[in-house]
This record gives structure tokens, sequence and C-alpha cells, in this order.
């Protein structure tokens, strides 16, 4: 595809993720994205076939994302807590940011009987970022900069307690520290004595 056509496609990714934030995930139609992108139904069909096509794409490029940076800083020996404290912050302030959350989208897209159970990409980016985190806790770990811990338990505590906050903070109003809270109870969990005082 050429630079003009990539450019497109992120805009319309960067324009549906606005409205599946908004909207959710069933509430969103390909009308709506041409409306927000000003891409006739011909332009918008010419890179995508369905709202669906366009938030699985956006979900992948996510967890591709992360993935790739983490593997990227692990190999080029950035230390572990620097790279702990880079992701933390990020879902500190994701957590935060309750208006740009894809979790009621992500709840409606994948709940979705008509999506084939083998085909279970909510469960492959659970994996993606499951391999992610272990990997991070591993070198941390092995530069001695993380406390001994199972990797895959602090992994679930983050993971569900970040889709926790950003489910609930769809339906109710939640106190502005539960984030903080939350990156210092991970902290904790992993960082040695001497590191948090």
């Amino acid at each position: 595809m050429s630079l003009r056509g990539d450019k497109t496609k992120q805009e319309i990714r960067d324009a549906a993720y606005r409205l599946f934030a908004e909207k959710g995930f069933k509430e969103v139609t390909m009308k709506d994205i041409c409306e927000r992108t000003g891409l006739s139904r011909g332009g918008l069909y010419r890179h995508y076939e369905s709202t669906g096509q366009i938030f699985q794409e956006i979900i992948d490029t996510f967890s591709a994302k992360q993935k790739d940076e983490v593997f990227m800083k692990i190999e080029q020996k950035v230390p572990a807590v620097e790279i702990l404290e880079g992701l933390l912050s990020k879902y500190e302030k994701e957590m935060n940011d309750y208006e740009n959350s894809l979790s009621l989208a992500i709840c409606e897209y994948y709940s979705n009987p008509a999506i084939p159970k083998e085909d279970n990409s909510v469960k492959r980016q659970y994996e993606i970022s499951k391999s992610t985190w272990n990997a991070l806790i591993d070198y941390g770990m092995g530069t001695k900069e993380l406390r001994r811990v199972n990797p895959e338990s602090v992994f679930h505590v983050l993971v569900f307690a970040y889709q926790g906050v950003r489910m609930y903070s769809r339906l109710m109003d939640l106190d502005w520290d539960i984030p903080a809270q939350i990156r210092k109870e991970i902290e904790r969990l992993l960082l040695p004595e001497e590191v948090l005082t």
C-alpha cells in the first residue's frame, strides 16, 4: 500500500477509535466513520470492509506495539524498573482517561456470537499481553531489579484491575486515586523495599 493509503487507513482507525470509545462497538456504523473522516462510502470501503475489521485492526495494533516496545527495550538492556515505570505510568493514565476507553466496545465486539470461538482474538490479545509482562518481570528478576514473584500472578492482578477500572468507569464515577492505588500495589509487589522507600 502507498504512503498515502497507509495515512488514510491510520486516519480511519483514529476516527473509528474515538467513535468506539464514545458509543461502544454495536452503535458505530460505516456511515458514522464516513461522516467523521469525510470519506465517501467508496473511499472507506476501499480500505475496510466492515466496522469489525477496523476494530480488530485497532486492537491488534495496540497489542503488537506494546509487545514490540517492551521486547526492544529488553534487548537494548534498558533497566527493568525504567520499563516497568513507563508501562505503569501509561496504564495509570489510561485508567484515568475513561472517555477514551474501549472496554465497552471490546465487551460488545468479543461477546458477539457471530465471531467464531476458534478465532477468539480477545484470548490472543490476552496471551500477547501476558507474554510481554512475563518477559519483563522475568528480565527484571534476572537483573535482580525486581522481587522474585510469580510473573503470571502479578500480570493477572494488573490486567484485571486495569480492565475493571476501565469498565466500571463507564458505569459509575470512580475515585480519581484508584489508578494510583493500583499502580502503588503493583510496585509494592515487584520492587524491592529499598527502591520503594
